[in-house]
């Protein structure tokens, strides 16, 4: 996988490293990438980054109803 640079000028009510953090969430969330380099984007641990999914409401975890079932009856 090739990483690039990306230059974004920010609204003054943004910091650097809340963009990075909402990137790095919506990143994850819609599965462009894995929980570990997404925590990495944002600087977290990945322990801090699951955390810091929850207070956002995105679930580290996507299972659908039959897969989560799938997964219970083991």
């Amino acid at each position: 996988m090739s990483s690039g640079e990306l230059r974004v000028t920010l609204p003054f009510s943004l910091s650097e490293d809340e963009a990075k953090l909402l990137l790095a969430i919506k990143l994850y969330e819609v599965g462009k990438v894995s929980l570990g380099q997404a925590a990495k984007l944002a600087g977290f641990s990945k322990r801090a980054f699951m955390e810091v999914l929850g207070r956002y409401h995105v679930p580290v975890f996507d299972y659908s109803p039959d897969e989560l079932r799938e997964e219970i009856d083991l």
